[in-house]
């Protein structure tokens, strides 16, 4: 085992800090001074680079992830009266989307292993109001789809996570009705703000950007086919989107060393765990996840968090269970208890993945939790 170091860092490591450098900056620059703030060509070639890259038939470019959640529910008509079912261990903006259609969303218990979706749960809540079903693609790990196709209803996969995954030799990107990647400041592809859709529906792309933005026509004169949403992507983040983009394997190759280390590490620590990777599928390595089991590993996961806060390490949480947090307990006060999205909610912690680390900083947080295990369990 490699030596550890005894002292803590002399300034924090963020969580997951952007991987930006001139290349964007200039982009940037040269976005300011075509002319284009909003939406315009470079946002048309981030979706004709995407469509090549995820082998897309249709990539709409959009405001974020959760604009390309809402108006893909949208376009499969989901709205008041039907029920979406979605996995509680997400970022809220999953379910927030179905609850702004109108529809009611129904929450899914997850795998032990991996914390997506649980394909067999889902087929339990299936009714004859379940309109759509939004698995997501935790970490990176995509969901088992295969089950989930089977069930014969529109699937619309939250994909923030994944736009490097694959399941069983086949791009995330191209195997549902329709599919939704986040550019946020966090993710592989991260422009600060911004979402892409994908489709194989001509239908479902018209009706997309229908809501997208208003249609224009010729000169001063312009018509509406539905009363749409303002959730146009701005070439200014489309041309940092592109550079990150041609990064992505640079990116990846540092993901996966950094992983690795994690790995080897967590190996020699009791208690602590982390989330299954299927070998079957391409992992996007977008999130390092363990579990802390508190009988093993000498404390709670709270308390593994403070203690490398202490240590200048920075964590975050991915995630607490949704129906848990106060809108949803108090909007669906009948929802069930969901045990093992329960107990994932009070274990997991997220470690600093990004390639804007170093591997010395990688080395830090490992020798910090080392520490921090030592320490809970002596």
């Amino acid at each position: 085992m490699p030596a550890m170091r005894q002292t803590r860092r002399s300034t924090p490591l963020g969580f997951q800090p952007p991987a930006v450098g001139d290349e964007e900056i200039a982009a940037v620059a040269e976005t300011l001074r075509s002319g284009w703030l909003t939406t315009g060509p470079k946002a048309a070639e981030l979706e004709r680079r995407m469509a090549e890259f995820l082998d897309a038939e249709h990539v709409i470019a959009v405001a974020s992830g959760t604009a390309a959640m809402h108006l893909a529910l949208l376009a499969l008509d989901v709205g008041p009266g039907d029920e979406v079912i979605t996995t509680p261990i997400t970022w809220p903006a999953t379910a927030n989307v179905i609850v702004h259609t109108g529809a009611t969303p129904v929450f899914a218990d997850v795998r032990d292993d991996d914390l997506n979706i649980d394909p067999d749960e889902v087929a339990r809540l299936v009714t004859s109001k379940t309109k759509a079903i939004v698995p997501v693609h935790l970490a990176g790990q995509p969901a088992d789809l295969d089950p989930l196709h089977a069930l014969g209803l529109p699937v619309v996969e939250d994909a923030a996570h994944a736009v490097e995954s694959a399941y069983r030799g086949r791009k995330i990107g191209v195997l549902s009705e329709a599919t939704c990647f986040s550019l946020y400041a966090t993710k592989n592809v991260a422009a600060g703000e911004g979402g892409l859709i994908t489709t194989s529906s001509d239908a479902v792309a018209r009706a997309i950007e229908d809501l997208r933005i208003m249609r224009r026509g010729h000169g001063s004169l312009y018509d509406i086919a539905v009363p749409g949403y303002k959730a146009n992507l701005s070439d200014v983040l489309a041309s940092i989107a592109l550079v990150q983009l041609d990064k992505l394997d640079r990116h990846r190759e540092i993901r996966l060393r950094h992983v690795a280390a994690y790995d080897a590490a967590a190996a020699e620590l009791d208690g602590i765990e982390p989330l299954a990777r299927d070998p079957r599928d391409a992992h996007a390595l977008h999130l390092y996840v363990v579990r802390i089991n508190p009988d093993r590993a000498g404390a709670s996961r709270d308390e593994y968090q403070r203690a490398l806060t202490e240590e200048q390490i920075g964590t975050s949480i991915h995630f607490l269970p949704v129906h848990r947090l106060s809108a949803y307990r108090d909007r669906f006060p009948e929802q069930p208890p969901l045990p093992r999205a329960e107990r994932a909610g009070a274990e997991i912690l997220s470690l600093p993945l990004s390639p804007a680390h170093s591997d010395a900083d990688i080395a830090d947080a490992i020798d910090a939790l080392r520490r921090v295990h030592a320490a809970f369990t002596s």
